[in-house]
């Protein structure tokens, strides 16, 4: 991945990580308290019911789509092998979600907290992926505070979030080795898609982060988290002996498909998967997220984009696999995800770019959405050489402004 921007934007943070070394729990919208799990909400009989279900055929169904301001239970489920996972949307914000859903499991649930508003129920990949959910009563008071103040508040949020991602890459990477180890290379396959996208909704902001107690000033990449989770064989360290060059996610993908095997350096690479990213995860990011700033937040959402518009578009960073547009779409994710805490104090600073980048994120997400195949290693057609050739034009054209206008943020937060 590209190093330059975020290490620009993270150098000094990185220089205090020696000593010590990012799915957010969702919280909701300023005003709204994340009651996930909470025993004393459902004893308590106020807690309204909804099921969520996608059904053989694979149409998101929802049981009811109005309910009032209050406590809220989804109970989620599918029937179908195209959605693994069923979000609730609040202005770009993902307020709760339930992942890794498959035929045959039981349901699975999480209770909000809802204020009055427009909601969206999505679930990628389905038929009508996304089903209008009104709730009735008094809406989410305003923010308070200094425009400062209320995007620091977004901040934390996102920090929360971050940290779950990093802490469920580990977990996916823990199944992705133990599919390589016992030899099983489809569901290895599986894994690694899984388990990437954890990587892609926060990589911008991990750029750059080295192994605790390492000098920064060796510039050696062993030591670089980065290039041993993440580096791609165009960016290998030709300096390192060759049987140390190659390490993390595009190693072990070079393995399973090109080679279409399984070897004992397979199971290596992926035994030091999970041990750095479990370092990223464990011993680096709890401290930084801790004194992330909203400046470096929204150049860490156009860092994520970044990595879109020179590396996923070429079809570079997945050469062997073709997953390229799982990437694009986790990317882009991140990236919305990043906004979206952000945005209660964008909205004061300049609406009509709020309204603009709303719009754009749409824009590229529907078009995403078109690639979809339920079929496919990770839920997407291929990126090949001739669907790059062909659809790399609109995706960029697509791309473009909301990439232009993210970039944008970090001069707003500064000067608002």
């Amino acid at each position: 991945m590209s190093q330059t921007l975020m290490k620009k934007a993270f150098g000094a943070m990185a220089a205090a990580m020696l000593a010590f070394g990012m799915m957010f729990g969702a919280a909701g919208c300023s005003a709204q308290t994340d009651n996930a799990g909470s025993a004393e909400n459902a004893e308590s009989g106020d807690v309204q019911q909804v099921t969520v279900t996608v059904d053989a055929d694979n149409n998101l169904v929802v049981d009811k789509t109005e309910v009032e301001a209050g406590n809220v239970t989804f109970t989620v489920s599918t029937e179908s092998a195209a959605v693994t996972e069923i979000e609730l949307l609040f202005n770009q914000r993902i307020i709760g979600e339930k992942e890794n859903l498959a035929p045959g499991l039981e349901a699975v649930s999480f209770t909000k907290r809802l204020d009055g508003g427009d909601y969206l129920i999505y679930a990628p990949g389905a038929e009508n992926e996304y089903v209008d959910f009104k709730v009735t009563g008094e809406a989410a008071a305003a923010p308070e505070g200094t425009v400062q103040e209320i995007l620091t508040a977004g901040v934390a949020d996102y920090a929360e979030y971050a940290q779950e991602q990093l802490n469920l890459l580990v977990e996916g990477a823990q199944t992705l080795q133990s599919a390589i180890d016992a030899g099983n290379i489809d569901e290895a396959k599986a894994a690694w898609a899984s388990a990437r996208a954890f990587y892609e909704h926060a990589e911008s902001m991990v750029d750059g982060f080295i192994v605790p107690g390492a000098n920064a000033e060796d510039g050696n990449n062993l030591e670089n988290l980065d290039y041993l989770i993440d580096m791609r064989e165009s960016s290998l360290d030709d300096s390192l002996p060759a049987d140390k060059q190659w390490h993390g996610f595009h190693a072990i993908e070079r393995d399973l498909w090109e080679r279409g095997e399984i070897t004992d350096q397979t199971k290596q690479y992926a035994a030091d998967l999970v041990k750095n990213a479990k370092i990223l995860a464990e011993e680096v990011a709890p401290d930084y997220l801790t004194g992330l700033d909203a400046i470096e937040l929204a150049n860490g959402a156009a860092g994520l984009l970044e990595e879109v518009s020179t590396g996923k578009i070429t079809g570079e960073e997945d050469m062997y696999s073709h997953l390229d547009l799982l990437d694009f779409r986790a990317n882009l994710e991140g990236a919305q995800q990043a906004y979206a805490v952000l945005r209660p104090g964008l909205e004061q600073v300049d609406a009509d770019l709020v309204e603009k980048i709303d719009n754009e994120f749409k824009v590229v997400s529907d078009l995403l959405d078109g690639y979809r195949d339920a079929d496919a290693v990770g839920g997407y057609v291929a990126y090949t050489e001739e669907l790059k050739k062909s659809d790399s034009p609109k995706l960029t054209e697509a791309l473009t402004p909301l990439h232009e206008d993210i970039a944008s943020l970090a001069e707003k937060v500064a000067t608002a």
